[in-house]
C-alpha cells in the first residue's frame, strides 16, 4: 500500500488534486506534500514523489538543480558597517552580477576556477554511450554564459544577519540551459509514450532504457551545474566585498541545497520544490524579502520522507500579487531593507507569500531550525 502524507497548509483545490493525480500513478511508492506546497504545472511546488523504476522530468520542473547557497561571512565587526553601506553595496553587487530574464554573463568576467571546474563537468558528462547532441549543447559558448547569473522570479541574492553574524544567501538554478534541456526531454517523455497534446503531463521515462540514461545524465549535470552558477555568483560577491573594503574577508560555506531534482538510488525520489532533511543534513528556507531565510538542519523524519519545505510557497500567484499589491504598499513593508522594490518584482512582495512562520511551525518534526537570518541587503532581477 502507498505511503501518502500531506502537511500543506493554507492550499487550494488545484494543489490536492495535482498531488492525488500524480501519487496515483502506478510506479509511485510514496509521496508527501510540504507545508509550503501550491499548484504548478503537474506535480504541485512543494511535493515530493518516490518511484520503482521510473523517473518524472515534468516532476523535477525546468530549473532543474535550482537550489540555496548559505556562507558565513568574515566576523562581526562587518555587520554595522554593512548596514552603513547597505546603498553603495547594493549598487555594486546590482552593476556586477546580471541579474533578470535574458541576462547573462561575458566570458571574461567568469573566474578561472569556476571555467577549470566547467570543463571537469564537460569530461565528467563524456562517458560511455553519452547523448551527442545534449554534449553539443552544453559545451557551447552559450552554456558557460549562464554561470554567475541570477535569473529572475523568486530567485535572489541577500546579505542578511543573525546575531551580528553576517551571511550571505544565493537562490538560483540552471538558468536557461536547465530550461531548454528540461523541455526537451519532457517532450521527448510524451513521444515515447505516445502521449496527445499538451507536453506538460506526467510522462516517464524507465531508467533502464536509453532516453532514460540519457535524462539522467543531463539531470545530474544540471544539478552540478547550477551549483557552479551559485559558487560563481558568491566569488564575484566575494571579490567586491574585498575590494570595497580594502581587505582579505573570510567566506565559510555552511551549505549548498538543491530543491529541484531526482535522486536515483534502490528507488527514485523526485523533489519539486522541496528541500533534501535527512538527519544531520543542513539546508536553507527562504521566506519571502522582508522576513529573510532560515538556516536549519534535517532530523530524517520518514513521514516528511526526509524532506521540508524550499520556502514559504506562494499565497498569490505572479498574477494576482500584480493585481492586488501595489507599490507603495509594498515599499512600506520593505522600510529598513535596501532592496529591489518596484512595479517589476511587485509579484515577489512579501504579501504574496504564505506566512514562513507558520509553514516553519509545520514541520518543526522534520527540522530544526538553526538561525532565522534577517535581511539588511536583497537584490532580485
Amino acid at each position: 500500500m502507498k505511503k501518502i502524507t500531506n502537511f500543506a497548509i493554507n492550499y487550494d483545490e488545484d494543489t490536492k488534486q495535482q498531488f492525488t493525480s500524480c501519487y496515483n500513478e502506478k510506479f509511485v511508492l510514496s509521496a508527501s506534500l510540504m507545508p509550503d506546497a501550491h499548484s504548478g504545472y503537474v506535480a504541485p511546488i512543494g511535493s515530493v514523489l518516490i518511484t520503482k523504476d521510473f523517473i518524472v522530468p515534468s516532476w523535477i520542473g525546468y530549473d532543474i538543480g535550482c537550489g540555496m547557497i548559505a556562507i558565513k561571512i568574515g566576523g562581526k565587526e562587518l555587520s554595522k558597517d554593512i548596514q552603513k553601506n547597505a546603498e553603495k553595496i547594493y549598487e555594486i553587487i546590482n552593476k556586477k552580477i546580471p541579474m533578470g530574464k535574458g541576462n547573462y554573463n561575458n566570458e571574461k568576467n567568469i573566474s578561472l576556477k569556476t571555467k577549470q571546474e566547467f570543463t571537469k563537468l564537460l569530461e565528467r558528462f563524456k562517458t560511455k554511450d553519452y547523448n551527442k547532441e545534449d554534449y553539443n549543447y552544453i559545451s557551447s559558448e552559450f552554456s558557460i554564459k549562464n554561470l554567475g547569473s541570477l535569473g529572475s522570479g523568486n530567485h535572489f541574492i541577500e546579505l542578511s544577519l543573525h546575531q551580528e553574524q553576517l551571511w550571505l544567501i544565493i537562490h538560483s538554478g540552471s538558468r536557461k540551459i536547465g530550461h531548454t534541456l528540461a523541455e526537451k526531454y519532457m517532450k521527448l517523455s510524451q513521444k515515447i509514450n505516445k502521449g496527445q497534446g499538451d507536453f506538460e503531463k506526467t510522462f516517464a521515462f524507465n531508467v533502464s532504457s536509453k532516453e532514460g540514461k540519457d535524462y539522467i545524465k543531463i539531470l545530474n549535470f544540471c544539478l552540478d551545474y547550477a551549483l557552479l552558477n551559485r559558487l560563481e555568483i558568491a566569488y564575484q560577491i566575494h571579490l567586491e566585498l574585498e575590494k570595497f573594503y580594502h581587505k582579505k574577508i573570510k567566506f565559510t560555506l555552511w551549505t549548498n541545497k538543491n530543491h529541484n531534482h531526482a535522486i536515483i538510488g534502490k528507488n527514485i525520489i523526485h523533489r519539486k520544490g522541496a528541500t533534501p532533511a535527512e538527519k544531520g543534513e543542513r539546508g536553507v528556507i527562504p521566506g519571502n524579502m522582508k522576513d529573510g531565510s532560515f538556516l536549519v538542519e534535517g532530523k530524517g523524519n520518514p513521514e516528511f520522507l526526509m524532506s521540508s519545505s524550499h520556502g514559504a510557497g506562494r499565497k498569490l500567484s505572479r498574477t494576482e500579487a500584480r493585481k492586488k499589491i501595489n507599490l507603495e504598499e509594498f515599499k512600506k513593508t520593505m522600510k529598513g531593507i535596501h532592496a529591489t522594490v518596484n512595479q517589476h518584482t511587485i509579484e515577489e512582495a512579501p504579501q504574496a507569500y504564505k506566512d514562513i512562520f507558520k509553514v516553519m511551525e509545520a514541520q518543526k518534526k522534520s527540522i530544526k531550525i538553526i538561525a532565522h537570518l534577517k535581511p539588511i541587503i536583497n537584490w532580485k532581477g
